[in-house]
């Protein structure tokens, strides 16, 4: 029986258009071009060669996707650039054979059981990456063998030398808690893990007026359409790319947002405005599943949201930083300004405390509007008092 010919790809990085990307060498076949295609490559004609942005998670794909299908010569790419906190691709043959390890592996056990208790893809990615990190700086020790004097050291490492956020802190004690408390089994009261002091902030929001600014400076209609759905809805930008184009009920005026926060359904308001946007962005970009679609029909991303964003606030001369949780912020604050009663805006952001929501009462205008200041109050005292003297 004559054995079917492994074809060959061979890997290069190489500067593009002012980014590092990975360009795959291989003589011209049109089943390895199709392939190239379907996972998003784009062509260069500069290099005459397909290309992928430079990334661990593009490396994982282009292993998983051409298995079987092709032979990957990776001798030109250097290992050690790849993220530490990326595991290893299971089950692939590598053509260098001493490709290093650049990470001590995660027990298989801990992603498994994040992915069985239905965590949400990225907390999965985050968790993973977290306690990846963690084991990396006691590389050699078996986490079992750690004590929680280990784990207060690297957090004074988090903090003193890598100067994390005090999100990212917090996150890294909940993906080690994780192990130690759901995948071994341990009792939560026995890892006392102090945790950092979370400030309280208030939520930044823009104008209504900076809104209109904005809508009148984002010329595509796409991009117009994205912005208007996240003021008018009041939705995280993570509900918004997760949208189908059945979820939006054009007769009822509402949209259905499935499994949000906290594995939550709900649904929130469809703007008379937004609908017939939303028509035309139809009309013109026929998207397939998605509402919202970026090239080979797969679902927008956010970090393309907050880049339209951006790019619009600037040519609305808007100095203020704006990201996408900006506008459901001003969705909530303006509502309330307006006299809708909290617990509808609680409702419609799906937050399952009213205290979460409270918060925009700091920010509402008409809320301090109803204060007086005491400098007002003992000012018009006294001039009543030099009236009344007058009267006199």
């Amino acid at each position: 029986m004559e054995q079917k010919e492994i074809k060959l790809i061979k890997l290069e990085r190489k500067q593009h258009r002012g980014q590092r990307v990975l360009l795959l060498r291989y003589n011209y076949d049109e089943t390895l071009k199709g392939l190239s295609k379907s996972i998003g490559c784009k062509w260069s004609q500069t290099n005459k060669s397909w290309y992928l942005p430079d990334t661990p998670e593009n490396i994982k794909k282009l292993f998983v996707h051409f298995k079987n299908k092709a032979r990957l010569d990776i001798s030109a790419l250097h290992l050690a650039n790849i993220k530490q906190s990326d595991t290893p691709v299971p089950n692939v043959k590598i053509w260098k054979k001493s490709a290093p390890k650049v990470m001590s592996e995660l027990p298989p056990e801990y992603k498994a059981l994040l992915e069985r208790k239905r965590y949400s893809p990225n907390t999965v990615k985050a968790y993973c990456s977290l306690f990846g990190q963690f084991l990396q700086f006691y590389k050699g020790i078996h986490p079992d063998e750690l004590t929680e004097k280990d784990i207060r050291k690297y957090q004074d490492y988090l903090v003193k030398k890598r100067k994390v956020s005090i999100n990212t802190q917090n996150q890294a004690i909940n993906a080690i808690k994780f192990y130690y408390e759901k995948v071994k089994g341990g009792q939560r009261k026995v890892y006392y893990i102090e945790r950092p002091r979370t400030p309280k902030t208030l939520p930044k929001i823009i104008s209504e007026q900076e809104v209109v600014r904005i809508l009148e400076n984002t010329y595509n209609i796409k991009h117009r359409a994205i912005i208007a759905l996240l003021y008018s809805s009041g939705m995280r930008v993570g509900e918004v790319i997760n949208l189908r184009i059945s979820d939006v009920s054009f007769d009822k005026d509402i949209i259905f947002i499935r499994g949000a926060k906290g594995k939550k359904d709900r649904i929130t308001l469809l703007s008379a405005h937004l609908k017939t946007m939303l028509h035309d962005y139809l009309s013109v970009y026929k998207p397939n599943y998605w509402l919202f679609e970026g090239p080979n029909r797969k679902r927008y991303t956010s970090g393309s949201i907050n880049k339209l964003i951006k790019k619009s606030c600037q040519l609305a001369g808007i100095k203020q930083k704006v990201s996408s949780h900006t506008f459901r912020h001003s969705f909530a604050t303006h509502l309330l300004e307006k006299g809708v009663d909290l617990r509808y805006i609680q409702s419609l952001l799906g937050h399952s405390s009213s205290k979460t929501t409270e918060i925009y009462t700091y920010v509402s205008r008409n809320s301090l509007a109803k204060i007086k200041s005491p400098l007002d109050a003992i000012l018009e005292d006294k001039a009543l008092i030099n009236n009344k003297h007058k009267d006199k």
